[in-house]
């Protein structure tokens, strides 16, 4: 009997090991897990009046035992976005507080049980929201009034400087911003057929389309008649949707950059930016700032959009590990740490600058990177490319 007894303890005691090496393995990662997605600041769900709503909002607070801190207020991009942006804020937030800064964001309206709907807003909407939040900010004890600034991406740059002309603000971290809805539609909607590798004649039907998108819009079509227009074929397009185009496609900031004359400006433009012409956007900058501001640009060649890493980007399963197990290495590399060291240097004063004396520091300057055509040239004219989507997301 004894034969047979030795073998199968000796296959328990392999299947016991393996098991324990399985569970210390799991402990392990998801030690790893927690550890990666933990923070050095302290957050408090907050809750500030606006108008006739409340927006729910999260405040992020350093843990360096000073009653005071500076605050960076967020500005979301496109879409149906949360306080945290899934979490995407909070290694952004991590690099703020080892700064000294406070962070400040809330859900838009509609958005995790939020009161409201955020395709209802214009972009004036929008700055009044922030402009509200500034003040409530301000009335908070453990907040420096004089330290308060806007971080701010993609479509929220048609809102910070209007944020700007509503209330001081000390600073101004612009990502990825845009400058004019028409022409970033274009760009972004040649981009991407190009990307895709799409012929003349696709290229063709997707300028005519939305041509015609334009001429709706000007005349203030309807919903149903925007339907009808193309034949049935809505291309995800909803009522709210275009209700919320119909406000804002009209959007420019060029003028009202105007505001920002005079204030500390970090501009933030990716090498691989299909959503935003960096270029133009970097010499509208230039041509409104450059009389009166401080202006710091930095360039990540590697970057898309949003500032991860295009390495990244490019496969969705890359971005779900990377989130779960290192969420801080999504971004471009330098980008957290130069956020940090530009709210360190505001905090000494090295961007004090006055308005009769620009300043404008270029960082790591690169030649932006273009798409190549391999379609036919098309005419400026067709201003409406890219009008019904006009995809700016943050």
């Amino acid at each position: 009997m004894c034969p047979k007894t030795q073998p199968r303890r000796h296959g328990l005691r392999v299947a016991v090991w393996s098991l324990v090496t399985v569970l210390v393995v799991a402990a392990g990662l998801v030690g790893v897990v927690l550890w990666q997605n933990s923070y050095d600041m302290d957050e408090q769900r907050v809750s500030i009046r606006h108008g006739g709503h409340t927006l729910n909002g999260v405040l992020a607070i350093p843990r360096d035992g000073r009653k005071h801190h500076g605050l960076v207020v967020y500005v979301h991009g496109d879409g149906p976005v949360d306080a945290t942006h899934d979490d995407g804020y909070k290694p952004m937030w991590e690099a703020n507080a080892k700064a000294g800064y406070a962070s400040l964001s809330w859900d838009k309206p509609g958005v995790a049980g939020a009161p409201g709907n955020w395709l209802d807003q214009s972009m004036d909407d929008r700055a009044d929201e922030a402009a509200a939040a500034i003040a409530w900010a301000r009335a908070r004890p453990d907040i420096d009034g004089d330290r308060i600034g806007l971080w701010g991406a993609s479509q929220a740059g048609w809102v910070l400087p209007k944020i700007a002309a509503k209330t001081p603000v000390s600073f101004v971290i612009a990502v990825s911003p845009a400058i004019n809805w028409l022409q970033q539609g274009r760009y972004n909607l040649l981009a991407e057929l190009r990307a895709d590798g799409a012929s003349a004649a696709r290229t063709k039907a997707e300028v005519a389309k939305s041509d015609t998108t334009l001429r709706l819009l000007e005349r203030h079509a309807t919903f149903e008649e925007y339907v009808r227009a193309t034949g049935g074929d809505a291309d995800g397009m909803t009522a709210d949707r275009w209700g919320f185009i119909s406000k804002n496609y009209t959007a420019d900031a060029t003028q009202d950059l105007r505001a920002l004359r005079g204030v500390p400006v970090l501009l933030t433009l990716a090498g691989h930016d299909i959503n935003v012409d960096t270029a133009d956007t970097e010499r509208t900058y230039h041509k409104v700032l450059d009389a009166g501001g401080a202006l710091t640009v930095k360039h990540y060649p590697d970057a898309t959009h949003s500032l991860l890493k295009q390495s990244i980007e490019q496969s969705d399963l890359k971005i779900a590990l990377t989130a779960l197990f290192s969420p801080h290495s999504l971004f471009a590399d330098g980008f957290l740490d130069s956020q940090r060291q530009f709210l360190k240097e505001l905090s000494r004063g090295n961007h004090a600058t006055p308005a009769s004396s620009a300043r404008v520091v270029h960082v790591h300057v690169y030649r932006p990177v273009h798409f190549e055509a391999n379609v036919g040239t098309l005419p400026e004219e067709s201003g409406a490319i890219g009008v019904a989507q006009c995809r700016c997301s943050g």
